[in-house]
């Protein structure tokens, strides 16, 4: 039976924790907070390293997202409230230099927002991978000596505009028509938001929409920092 994701709008994402923050670099070597950039918008986030050469991991993700980014240009709405952030947990490899290099092979589209950040040492981009349940381990040789590639779990975090992870993709569900439909699902509920609401949804509780939660979440209640969330294969 062919797989019909839920229609958008017909159902609510659950709110998981919010974002963490953390001081990154872009590409451009400037400093960042990772809040500017999961705060305004409806936010995709992944972390990556350039030197990834698993079909199934990075280089997969990046084409789901090129793709993705092509749909949601084609819709003005979504393009003016829509950003894709990747992250690379690689920092003594991937300067900003090498971030520029890399992202110019997803640039296709000039009027949508996608940041690629690094990090200014792996002791700075732990605690955020930690809060994340982002595991890392690098590969070693049979000295001991650590190689370049990097042995993770590939996830990949929905944000909403108020900063709150709401689903998080592991690669037995990157399925593009639903993730798709979670960015419409989250724009249709910022724009029944009232604006000059300041309430933080973290802090509200339950919604009190009769919306039900969608069924085939993959989203789990417990802090993402634990780790037990959206693990998939390395």
């Amino acid at each position: 039976m062919q797989f019909v994701p839920t229609p958008a709008g017909t159902y609510q994402l659950q709110r998981i924790q919010e974002c963490p923050d953390a001081q990154l670099l872009d590409s451009a070597g400037r400093a960042r907070q990772l809040s500017a950039l999961t705060r305004g918008k409806i936010t995709l986030l992944t972390f990556f390293y350039t030197h990834c050469t698993d079909p199934l991991g990075c280089p997969y993700a990046f084409g789901l997202m090129a793709a993705l980014s092509g749909r949601i240009v084609a819709d003005p709405d979504l393009r003016a409230n829509v950003r894709f952030v990747s992250i690379s947990f690689d920092p003594t490899h991937d300067s900003p230099a090498q971030l520029r290099s890399y992202a110019r092979g997803f640039s296709a589209h000039a009027r949508f927002e996608w940041d690629f950040l690094t990090a200014p040492s792996i002791a700075m981009l732990q605690p955020l991978l930690d809060d994340f349940g982002q595991d890392v381990r690098i590969e070693q040789n049979r000295a001991g000596g650590p190689v370049r590639a990097i042995n993770h779990m590939l996830k990949l975090f929905l944000i909403d505009p108020a900063g709150s992870v709401r689903e998080i993709y592991a690669l037995d569900f990157l399925q593009p028509e639903v993730m798709l439909n979670d960015i419409l699902t989250l724009r249709m509920e910022a724009q029944r938001r009232p604006p000059e609401s300041d309430v933080h949804p973290l802090h509200e509780g339950r919604s009190a929409s009769p919306l039900p939660f969608r069924k085939e979440s993959v989203a789990s209640p417990l802090p993402l920092g634990r780790g037990a969330v959206g693990e998939g294969p390395p």
